[in-house]
């Protein structure tokens, strides 16, 4: 199980640990420069493992100072020491104690991984392998201990000490320091042990859960910003009381504390009692926020806390199952998320994050299965795969076998697994005993990759009135992968009529299918459905029903029916989306054919009519955001040219807004609102809604839209606003926008997290100028690429979102890119991995795009020296 290596590590290979522990006493004296631990481990060895096997225990970067066995010192041949491991040659065969003292440097740990000081503040981050930077250990997920933690730190320097569980003991020490006892009942992993050090601030509250007991609540960030905490706090709060409510999960410690730090690889990290977070997924406030950032900070607080169950109580036996906790807990926020607030504009906001990450990775070379296989870096395997396309496994599993089963096998999970470290099938266990189905074909969707194309043929007979449906699947290669199965695919379908009236659906087998699931297990099937009405248009993969590509034959009339008629938001909405996209494609084409583009009215008359007719604010904000750049990308497929596809969406959101500029003014001026800004789903509709015509407005007529953006800017009370005028402003040339950006660096110069804002709006600007813009930003004063937030707000926007920039047909967007991986590999390597995934799709562009692209790949991976986390992503990328 070790993975210090560049050596593949296989799901095969697994074996028991030959040793467990049962529980961690550890010493953490804090130092800026030489931290010193002292864990003392409680091992004996395990049943189920080698009998007299030697004890390797996995290290990073560790510095030994003493080890002792039962108390006395180990004979200099007994056990061999370095940085990267500790081996016990021949341990007793019986339980005994390990006593090791090992040394560390918080300051200069870049990596962020371990221990490290985050603006003064000591805190860690172990998930997946960073408790091996802190002790030698078993560095592994089904290794589980009960640990208690002593921190002792100079009281000026970390009046805050804070650990995993509760707390048991503080107190004063000689010469200006003191300590505090934790300790939590719990046994759990190592990847979730947690400690936190520094000047904080605090916000407080309590929860009483449902069995009477008292929580103790806590929000801890950096002193002078507790008045941005309370959000999170109130997330946190609603977080507990709807786990009891939906899924009978009661938080089981006396306190729960949430710490926000500047310095972060991640969003966040669920370790037990004690989350840690980033804090642009904490702070907030109604001139620092945008509604956006409250949904995000709500979603991330349940997501951490909804692991105290998912992922914490049950944990995963190795890292190949890390679906089993993130895809899970990814649902379950998602359920949280659409209870709280619009259920079907959470929906199609998921759809759009899943098509924009995780199709692109599943058609390029980093593709893998929902559980891989195989790994040699497990940093790079937390992706849009294991999470958001593990949600959606969840969410199938609950279609296919009902809500009333769902809840039982989850019943039976959290039941039958507390406590342990489980796998895949302990999961899928509990739903077939409780569904009483037969699921091993459904599991396929855990090991195979790859987006499955759903391809559906309609035949009409208006003299029997039936309607016969026949569905094909197919799943492209994927690396390591070119024979497919076909998958379970549960399909959601009804009719729609002109006048929206929907026919029951009545097979010719004389049965009804109530719920609209048609199930799809076969390469190939059909359905046909009597008593049809005339001119029925299927409605088919209702509300997302599974995570496939559909390949429906549907006419412009057809699509207008959908979206005007169809009872299914998601299809709605959909059916715009694919008006949209077809729009462009055909632009793309006749761009590259070197023709002008051109449109039909329908499209635009449809949206107009839309505006005027819905009460639904957020839904028609959706609506209105055409397919990006990206999402044309992915539906070409194939030698695709960037610059085409940008002017393509450009002149189809132009001409929307000049056709329907009107009714997006009059849209614009009836969404004004006055009062006291508020992060509610309905306010934050009306201001997504009207920031959103007035994007398509000034689009199609920037004489009339710009203006209107510079008054919005200038008299905005809200982040919402003022960002959303500055980020119209930006996409147009001029002293207008050059004016506003200049005003708001200015405003927010101490801000950082509203400043990535400003980095990431200037990064995604499709000019060609963008690239000497982001070198220059790279010399602003408040930039450092040793923080991650503004690295990411700045190169990763540009590399991830702006794709004509980063996609440059000269290549230099390719090598600036390959120049911030190799400086940054050193330092932060998992920070420098992600970035480079930005290549994922490079095999899918124009010849002279991809050439350019390969010769940077090449370039990164012929560095001496690369850390495993570059090594890997490069290597696949070429592979």
């Amino acid at each position: 199980m070790r993975t210090d290596t560049a050596a593949p590590v296989r799901l095969e290979d697994y074996r028991p640990t030959d040793y467990l522990i049962d529980t961690v006493s550890l010493d953490v004296r804090l130092h800026p420069t030489a931290t010193r631990i002292l864990a003392e481990l409680a091992i004996r060895p395990n049943p189920a493992g080698r009998a007299g096997a030697a004890l390797e225990l996995d290290g990073d970067e560790l510095e030994l100072v003493s080890v002792a066995l039962d108390g006395g010192a180990l004979a200099p041949g007994a056990y061999e020491a370095s940085p990267s491991g500790l081996t016990l040659h021949a341990p007793p065969e019986r339980a005994f104690r390990l006593s090791i003292e090992t040394r560390v440097n918080p300051t200069a740990n870049t990596k962020l991984m371990g221990l490290y000081r985050s603006s003064g503040v000591y805190c860690t981050q172990c998930e997946a392998e960073g408790f091996r930077r802190i002790t030698y250990f078993l560095d592994r997920p089904d290794v589980m201990a009960v640990y208690t933690t002593r921190i002792e730190a100079e009281e000026a320097e970390a009046p805050v000490l804070l650990g995993n569980g509760d707390p048991v003991e503080r107190g004063a020490l000689p010469n200006g320091r003191h300590y505090a006892v934790w300790r939590d009942p719990h046994p759990k992993p190592c990847y979730l042990f947690a400690l936190v050090g520094g000047k904080l601030g605090r916000v407080g509250g309590e929860i009483v859960t449902r069995s009477g007991r008292k929580v103790e609540l806590g929000v801890y960030v950096e002193p002078g910003k507790e008045s941005r905490a309370g959000y999170a706090l109130d997330a946190l709060v609603r977080s507990m009381r709807w786990d009891e409510q939906a899924f009978g999960c009661e938080y089981d410690l006396s306190v729960f504390n949430i710490v926000a730090v500047s310095d972060f690889n991640m969003g966040a990290m669920e370790n037990k009692g004690l989350n840690i977070f980033n804090d642009k997924y904490v702070l907030a406030s109604p001139e620092t926020a945008t509604d956006a950032d409250y949904a995000a900070i709500e979603a991330i607080i349940a997501h951490e806390y909804f692991h105290n169950w998912t992922g914490n109580r049950i944990t995963c036996r190795d890292w190949f199952q890390l679906c089993l906790k993130e895809g899970l807990t990814v649902f379950r926020d998602q359920e949280f998320s659409s209870d709280e607030r619009s259920r079907p504009v959470k929906r199609i906001a998921d759809v759009r994050a899943l098509r924009a990450q995780q199709f692109a990775e599943d058609s390029g070379p980093l593709a893998h299965p929902v559980r891989p296989s195989v790994y040699r870096e497990i940093n790079n395997f937390y992706t849009a795969t294991v999470y958001e396309k593990g949600a959606e496994v969840i969410r199938m599993l609950k279609t296919l076998i009902g809500p009333e089963a769902f809840k039982a096998g989850m019943d039976l999970y959290f039941h039958r697994c507390d406590g342990t470290a489980a796998t895949i099938e302990d999961f899928l266990a509990c739903f077939a005993e409780a569904s009483g189905r037969d699921l091993s074909h459904f599991s396929l969707w855990y090991r195979q990759a790859g987006t499955p194309s759903v391809a559906v043929r309609t035949a009409y007979d208006a003299e029997d009135r039936t309607l016969r449906l026949d569905f094909a699947q197919s799943t492209p290669p994927t690396p390591g992968q070119t024979e497919k199965e076909p998958v379970v695919i549960p399909i959601r379908l009804g009719l729609v009529s002109a006048q929206g009236r929907g026919a029951p659906l009545k097979t010719a087998d004389g049965r009804t299918l109530e719920d609209g699931l048609f199930v799809l297990d076969k390469t190939a099937d059909s359905l046909t459905l009597i008593e049809v009405p005339a001119d029925p248009v299927p409605s088919l993969l209702r509300g997302f029903s599974a995570p496939v590509r559909l390949e429906q034959e549907l006419g412009p009339a057809e699509l207008l029916t959908l979206f005007r008629r169809d009872e299914d938001p998601f299809n709605r909405w959909q059916a715009a989306q694919t008006y949209a996209m077809r729009l462009m494609v055909r632009a793309v084409e006749a761009l590259r054919a070197q023709q002008p583009p051109e449109f039909d009215q329908g499209f635009a008359v449809a949206l107009g009519e839309l505006l005027a007719a819905t009460d639904d604010h957020a839904f028609a904000a959706q609506v209105m955001a055409l397919p990006s750049e990206a999402d044309v990308a992915r539906e070409l497929g194939r030698e695709i040219d960037p610059d085409a596809v940008l002017h393509a969406r450009k002149a189809l959101r132009s001409f929307v807004g000049q056709t329907a500029g009107d009714r997006l003014a009059q849209t614009y001026s009836r969404l004004e609102t006055t009062g006291p800004y508020s992060p509610d789903a309905a306010s934050a509709g009306r201001r997504s809604l009207r920031n959103a015509a007035l994007d398509l407005l000034t689009a199609g007529d920037p004489g009339r839209g710009i203006p209107l953006a510079q008054a919005q800017f200038a008299s905005a009370d809200n982040m919402t606003d003022q960002i959303g005028a500055l980020a119209i402003l930006a996409q147009h040339p001029g002293p207008a926008r050059e004016e506003a950006l200049a005003a708001f660096g200015e405003h927010f110069a101490a801000d950082p997290l509203v400043l990535d804002k400003w980095f990431g709006l200037q990064a995604a600007i499709p000019e060609a100028a963008t690239l000497d813009r982001v070198r220059g930003l790279m010399r602003h004063p408040a930039f450092s690429l040793s923080n991650p937030n503004r690295t990411r707000a700045l190169v990763g926007t540009f590399a991830m979102a702006n794709l004509s920039q980063f996609h440059r047909a000269d290549g230099a967007g390719y090598a600036f890119l390959a120049d911030m991986v190799l400086q940054l590999d050193g330092s932060n390597p998992q920070l420098a991995a992600r970035l480079l995934g930005a290549f994922r799709t490079w095999r899918s562009l124009e010849q002279g795009r991809r050439a350019q692209a390969e010769t940077q790949l090449r370039r990164v991976a012929a560095k001496e020296g690369l850390s495993p986390d570059v090594s890997d992503i490069v290597t696949r990328s070429l592979a």
